[in-house]
């Protein structure tokens, strides 16, 4: 058992920066170790000394404030309390501490605290300088934990700036909660996966990797960045990731901006009218047409949705197909017209044209992003059995008009001189075909490409590209990103002008191989696709399944989400009745709407796509086209399918959904 005088000797000697305190007022110092002397530079008797608290007078004049109030608070209850402030050496030096301060009541009754010191001055230097660089270098820096589900650890001010957060007030919740525990909450739902597997690679390679990606700001608009992210270890030894990242959102805009200007460009060529529709912004915009027109009164202004699309309605619509064409344009605002695999949403209407007169139009919802499209429209020709492209009398303007009413798989434009290409435009599936991604193809915008290298990423050899230059049409095969599978194109080309240089316009349409093997060979092959990002629908040759029973429809989305997997009569019914338990009665009403559904797939052609063995079912995946299966898949060009929704009919597809938006994600 230790003496008093060894006790007396530790905490003299071996506790750093040692006192203790009479917290009655007026607060001084009882006693003081030698380590506290050797820290501050004062004796003894120069601490002790004295009616005033010597020691209070070595606190910083910046910091004293906060240090009345840290002993004023542990003057009103036995406790225990850490504060950081800094210390005037004798020397005139400073020392910055941590004080670990605990008070609590002597046996007479007396209330007193015992203090120990911690030097923390290199370390504050050590975080200022980082503080100073991560404050002033213009790029956002982050720290996050290699887990799961990456906790941040650390962001710099100008990180806090890209992502809009303010600071946290007195009493104020402080936005970075919202993704503090989780850093794919700072990406949109699209993003996560991608962000995920780069997390992936750099954990399993322990090599660095740069790239774009669009993040989350905290008021909900997007940021785009480019930086780096790495893995290191940090100074407790623990794995970490940490990310350098510049803000190139205002770049990524005006590359957009130049890209969509260069689309409309090209469109305008086919197209009479062209409406811009910002489903995010929620406003409509008039790109092109005629001044004269009437919808004159909203260009270049964008209008709310609803008023301004009603108006064009009403102005230039036929009465008699105002209605069927406003349920057109309702389908389209409530996404109600997006499947995969399908064309783009069409319709035939009659309208005022420019010269007061009632004329047929076309017109068709064309792609941007996931938030915009374009509306085009345009007068359709007195006849329809001209052969545009052929008939050298008419315009390529009315040619390529044509072209585009007809097929809408895909739409390119070029500019041919001698044998450099440049494009001018293509959509994503025409990019994929030639084998770019949006990137290079918007590279190689800027400047002429020899044709060989434009051409000798596509599965397509050199020589085909030359015949469709010189005949104006040929075939190739492409893989299709909308339906996963490839399909066989036509492509048909504009004509060469006499000058040798001229905008080539490629319009591309599927061949339906399905159908030309059936005329071989008598045997008919039903391509299916079965969407289940959103609301669950079943399309065979590209038309979707009218199911007369909603139960056989929910019957047919459970063994899809089982993937291949028997279900038994028991747990469908357990699902598809939730509120009732399963009985005779419920087994009964199963069977009938398991008869409906093999009744109603029989009726498309298409009954071998589910199995049934000893009263258990189960989807035969090897017949189904699924984009729920192509985006488990893995592989890159499947990877931004999934944009946050599934099987939104029905409430049990929650757990999957859980599952694609979490644990899939890393």
């Amino acid at each position: 058992m230790l003496t008093n005088s060894e006790i007396e000797s530790i905490l003299d000697q071996s506790v750093s920066g040692f006192h203790r305190y009479t917290l009655t007022c007026p607060a001084r110092l009882l006693f003081v170790s030698q380590n506290l002397c050797d820290m501050t530079g004062f004796s003894r008797e120069e601490l002790l000394g004295g009616q005033e608290d010597f020691y209070l007078s070595l606190v910083h004049p910046a910091d004293r404030e906060g240090y009345l109030d840290f002993l004023g608070r542990l003057s009103l209850e036995e406790q225990r309390l850490t504060a950081e402030y800094r210390l005037i050496r004798k020397d005139g030096g400073i020392l910055c501490v941590s004080d670990c301060f605990t008070s609590r009541r002597t046996e007479d009754g007396l209330l007193v605290g015992d203090s120990v010191l911690t030097d923390i001055t290199p370390l504050k230097k050590e975080n200022d300088n980082l503080r100073f660089l991560s404050e002033t270098i213009p790029c956002g820096f982050i720290k996050y934990t290699c887990e799961k589900q990456p906790k941040i650890t650390y962001i710099n001010r100008q990180m806090r700036t890209i992502l809009r957060l303010s600071d946290a007030g007195d009493g104020a919740p402080d936005e970075l909660d919202l993704y503090r525990d989780n850093i794919f909450l700072m990406f949109p739902m699209e993003e996560r996966r991608r962000f995920a597997l780069y997390l992936n690679r750099i954990y399993s390679q322990s090599s660095p990797m740069a790239g774009e990606i669009t993040v989350l700001r905290a008021d909900g608009t997007r940021a785009y960045l480019f930086g780096w992210a790495t893995k290191c270890v940090n100074d407790q030894g623990t794995e970490e990731f940490q990310s350098v990242c510049m803000d190139i959102t205002k770049r990524h805009q005006e590359q957009k901006d130049k890209e969509a200007r260069r689309y409309i460009k090209a469109l305008s060529d086919v197209y009479d009218r062209i409406f811009e529709y910002d489903l995010s912004g929620h406003t409509v915009r008039y790109l092109h047409g005629p001044d004269s027109s009437p919808p004159l009164w909203m260009k270049d202004i964008p209008m709310q949705l609803e008023e301004a699309t009603d108006r064009c309605i009403h102005d230039l619509v036929a009465e008699k197909d105002r209605e069927r064409v406003r349920a057109f344009f309702h389908a389209f605002l409530n996404r109600k017209q997006e499947t995969p695999g399908l064309r783009p949403p069409q319709i035939r209407y009659q309208a005022r044209s420019s010269d007061g007169s009632i004329r047929t139009y076309t017109g068709i919802f064309l792609k941007i992003d996931a938030a915009v499209s374009l509306f085009c429209c345009r007068r359709m020709p007195d006849t329809e059995e001209t052969d545009f492209l052929r008939n050298e009398n008419l315009s390529l303007k009315e040619n390529i008009r044509e072209l585009v009413t007809r097929f809408t798989d895909g739409i390119a434009a070029f500019e041919v001189e001698a044998d450099l290409v440049k494009p001018l435009y293509a959509s994503d599936n025409v990019c994929e075909f030639f084998g770019f991604t949006r990137k290079e193809w918007f590279l190689m915008m800027k400047k002429g490409t020899p044709l060989k290298t434009f051409v000798e990423r596509s599965r397509s050899s050199y020589e085909e590209f030359q015949v469709l230059l010189a005949n104006g049409e040929a075939e190739f095969t492409y893989f299709d990103l909308n339906t996963g599978r490839k399909r066989q194109i036509k492509a048909i080309c504009s004509r060469k002008s006499s000058d040798g240089v001229s905008l080539r316009y490629v319009m591309l349409y599927n061949v339906d191989r399905e159908n030309r093997q059936e005329q071989k060979t008598g045997q008919k092959s039903t391509p299916v696709f079965i969407r289940t990002f959103g609301y669950f629908d079943v399309f065979v040759d590209s038309r979707p399944i009218p199911f007369r029973n909603k139960k056989s429809k929910e019957l047919l989305a459970l063994l899809v989400d089982r993937r291949g997997g028997y279900v038994t009569s028991e747990e469908a019914s357990s699902f598809l009745w939730e509120d009732e338990p399963v009985t005779p009665v419920t087994l009964a009403r199963y069977r009938k709407v398991a008869l409906r559904l093999k009744n109603t797939l029989a009726e498309y052609g298409i009954p071998e796509v589910v199995e049934a063995v000893d009263g258990k079912r189960r989807i035969v995946t090897e017949l189904v086209q699924c984009d729920l299966y192509n985006y488990l898949s893995g592989q890159e060009e499947y990877a931004q399918l999934f944009k946050g929704n599934y099987l939104t009919n029905y409430s049990w597809g929650e757990n999957t959904l859980a599952e694609l938006s979490g644990e899939l994600l890393f």
